[in-house]
């Protein structure tokens, strides 16, 4: 019962929806009937005007009662046809009130004609009816000898009142729809008529005033005294006055409103007028006045590196006098690549603007202004939905959109934080490439006042996006193999190398893939910084990224030591310190450059050295950011089991480029998004707040090598920046040396161990039937005695004694 009941209900939907289905116009039908009402309601109005002049109403009665025989002659201007209409429209319908119906036909024909939303036509409709009801018996009540005036419906609704509630009942209800109508349709509120009669009450009084002779009034009639002023610029009252204003070119002059004359009127207000600022984006019109097409003014380059131009204070220790010859990279060495900027193609955008409104309102989602933002590898158009439209009704709808425009992969923003609208990016059929050059030389990047100012690439707005890795305060880079992680890493190399002296800042480069960092060996005693007694500065042995890791964490603890005696919190000021000279170097005070440590494929170093880079990455996260070392990490997806929540909880700069899924999107940024990226250096940038979209800017190796080249063939520091000598665990366990403290069962646990030939704890438990502790010590004693190797992870340690007689040889040398 319950599935044919089931059946029943989908069958009636199913026919509901045909209905509906049926009932649907195209543009063309809709067009179509559009411009049949409106010259439907021209026609109807040359009838209505005809059927009043010179009383053809009149005339006109035996024609419409003989409609069939043609040798009758309708005087009306429409003909029979006309004369029909005007009769059953006006004089048995509604009389004047009939003209409304023109207006009603030819709004509706234009709303359709031209594609408008249809909420404002029904809310027409019904206050025209409304309003031609009540005209109609308006003037069946006024006009009971002139039935052409409220026509026979209102003459026989206004009789059909009068006979239940009277003449004085029926005037009330008039007055009352009246009222009603004003009220609701044409916002009348008692506010505005109360605002017009003191208008009116204000301009006769002025009349007045000017019909008055001046007659000059004798000085006991003012105190003057009373209202004199003595210091009208420090009175209160005056200064804590806020003049309620709305935005315009003229701002009020506040100081002719203090009252430092006798009388009111003598005040002159001088409307100072505003220094127009032209709009810094280029504004593109189109036929359709709720698209707007919108692009950015090209920033101007600056040809010559602002860093360059920086000047030592004499009376302040300057730390780049070891090198106060380095010249900064110029920026001809950047390559300029002929693209001319970013282009508009109109014809593009007005394409996929009436893809994205025609998909949306498939769905029943009307939009009342769209605007286009045209960036260098994406669109974003902004929408604005008519009133009541759910976002996550349009949010639903990406893969539709994304249907419709044949495009790579669209991205929904909705809303856009900061603005009412919701944003659809949608990638470029022709993208333009983001030169380093062109970034590296805006004014945004040279004028930049940031510790460690990073300049990214563009924004779809065209804007150069710089971010500061001092804040940061670490950076988290992400993404599949391929998408532009390595050249991203390379920018912001470029751009540090493009602002900061080698005396201010060092990088501590790992690099397991051995090709990608290898251009920076040739500015290895300006900028790098390694281990003493090692070749090479770039670290390509993942064994000796742990030794250079923990040698990073005993130069945080010691450069923790030095804020603590100097009584600063941060690098910032503890520099600052020093450069005044309130620091004395042989107190072991020094300037501190800051560390960048930058990590190529993270992942790899987990699969290979696991918890021993772990551990020292989670103390740099952590406690790091305040002496100077910064940490970034590039990997292709920051899953638990390689970045830890611990680590990843300090990285709240994120970087992601293009991923497969989105899952791996919510792994790097804890939202959806980066799937949607389109490749080759697009990427979504996060700090915990908003995600912005940025287009990477592009550095070829090329590029690169003609700037290290440039560095490194100036004069250098005598070696790399030295960081502390790590000291690991020693080989040999120093226990019980002294014979008498060993364990009682020293001897027989030798014994056991040579036998076996085999040195682990776990074996002495078995054969001694020992705890793990008590077995354990006897392993370190058998190692400090040097009869068992060191521990080797999970293998077993190995024994340096071969049999029993030599280890009795070896217990008799010892007694000797």
């Amino acid at each position: 019962m319950a599935k044919n009941k089931k059946e029943t209900v989908d069958k009636k939907n199913e026919k509901q929806e045909g209905v509906k289905r049926s009932f649907k116009m195209s543009k063309q039908q809709r067009f179509v009937l559009g411009c049949l009402l409106v010259l439907f309601s021209i026609a109807l109005l040359v009838a209505f005007i005809s059927f009043y002049v010179n009383g053809q109403w009149q005339n006109d009665q035996s024609v419409i009662n003989q409609l069939g025989d043609r040798s009758e002659i309708a005087e009306n201007w429409l003909g029979k046809f006309g004369a029909y209409l005007a009769d059953l429209i006006i004089y048995r319908g509604f009389g004047l009130a009939s003209f409304i119906f023109v207006r009603l036909f030819f709004l509706t024909g234009m709303f359709l004609a031209l594609e408008l939303s249809t909420q404002k036509l029904k809310n027409t409709w019904f206050w025209d009816l409304f309003a031609i009801i009540v005209v109609s018996v308006l003037f069946g009540f006024f006009a009971t000898s002139a039935p052409e005036l409220g026509g026979t419906i209102g003459y026989e609704l206004n009789l059909f009142l009068q006979d239940y509630i009277g003449k004085t009942g029926t005037l009330l209800t008039l007055l009352f729809g009246l009222i009603v109508y004003l009220i609701f349709k044409i916002k009348l509120s008692p506010e505005k008529i109360q605002s017009y009669f003191d208008s009116t009450k204000k301009e006769f009084k002025s009349e007045l005033d000017t019909l008055k002779p001046s007659v000059p009034q004798p000085e006991s009639a003012y105190n003057l005294e009373e209202f004199a002023i003595e210091e009208p610029e420090s009175d209160p009252e005056i200064d804590d006055i806020h003049i309620k204003t709305v935005d315009s070119q003229f701002e009020i002059n506040k100081e002719a409103l203090k009252p430092t004359i006798s009388h009111s009127s003598e005040i002159e207000l001088n409307p100072i007028l505003k220094p127009i600022q032209p709009p810094p984006t280029q504004i593109t019109a189109t036929p359709d006045e709720a698209f707007v097409i919108e692009k950015a003014e090209e920033e101007d380059i600056i040809e010559e590196n602002l860093a360059s131009r920086l000047v030592a204070d004499f009376g302040l220790f300057d730390p780049t006098l070891d090198l106060s010859n380095y010249k900064f990279p110029t920026i001809d060495l950047l390559k300029e690549y002929s693209t001319g900027g970013i282009t508009i193609n109109q014809e593009e955008l007005e394409e996929n603007k009436n893809r994205i409104v025609d998909t949306l309102r498939n769905y029943k989602i009307e939009i009342a202004q769209i605007k286009a933002t045209v960036g260098p590898s994406v669109t974003l158009y902004e929408i604005v939905p008519e009133a009541g439209i759910r976002i996550s009704k349009i949010k639903s709808l990406e893969d539709d959109i994304a249907l419709s425009l044949s495009a790579l992969g669209i991205r929904i923003i909705a809303p856009i934080p900061g603005k009412g609208t919701i944003g659809i990016e949608v990638p470029n059929k022709n993208p333009t490439m983001v030169s380093m050059k062109s970034v590296i030389g805006a004014a945004k990047f040279q004028e930049a006042e940031m510790e460690l100012p990073i300049a990214l690439g563009k924004t779809i707005s065209n804007e150069t996006f710089v971010v500061d890795l001092a804040k940061m305060p670490h950076l988290l880079m992400a993404g599949a193999t391929g998408q532009g992680k390595s050249v991203g890493l390379n920018a912001v190399l470029t751009s540090l190398l493009y602002k900061k002296h080698p005396a201010e800042v060092k990088f501590v480069l790992v690099d397991p893939k051995k090709v990608e960092l290898t251009l920076f060996n040739k500015i290895e005693r300006h900028y790098l910084a390694k281990l003493p007694d090692t070749e090479d500065a770039i670290i390509t042995d993942n064994a000796k990224v742990v030794n250079t890791l923990n040698s990073l964490c005993v130069e945080m603890d010691n450069r923790y030591s030095l804020l603590k005696d100097a009584m600063v919190r941060n690098i910032k000021e503890y520099n600052e310190k020093f450069k005044s000279r309130k620091l004395n170097p042989e107190a072991g005070h020094r300037f501190l450059p800051y560390i960048v440590l930058v990590v190529d494929e993270f992942a790899d170093l987990i699969m290979t050295a696991g918890k021993e880079v772990e551990v020292p990455i989670a103390r740099l996260a952590q406690l790091a950011r305040a002496i100077g070392i910064h940490l970034i990490i590039a990997t292709q997806r920051p899953s638990v089991n390689v970045i830890t929540g611990l680590i990843k909880a300090n990285f709240p700069a994120r970087i992601a480029f293009r991923v497969t899924s989105k899952i791996d999107s919510r792994t790097i940024l804890d939202t959806q998004g980066a799937d949607q990226l389109i490749g080759r250096g697009d990427l979504l940038y996060t700090n915990g707040n908003d995600v912005i979209r940025v287009q990477c800017a592009f550095i070829d190796t090329p590029e690169v090598e003609k700037i290290t080249d440039f560095i490194g063939g100036q004069k250098a520091y005598a070696t790399a920046y030295l960081l502390p000598e790590f000291v690991g665990e020693e080989s040999g366990i120093n226990l019980d040396i002294d014979i008498s403290e060993r364990d009682t069962l020293f001897r027989e646990a030798a014994e056991i161990i040579v036998n076996a030939q085999q040195g682990s704890a776990s074996l002495l438990q078995r054969k001694l039937k020992l705890g793990y502790n008590r077995a354990g010590r006897l392993i370190d004693q058998l190692e400090a005695a040097g009869i068992v190797g060191p521990f080797e992870g999970s293998k077993a340690r190995s024994v340096n004694i071969l049999d029993l007689s030599a280890l009795d040889q070896f217990f008799n040398n010892e007694q000797n």
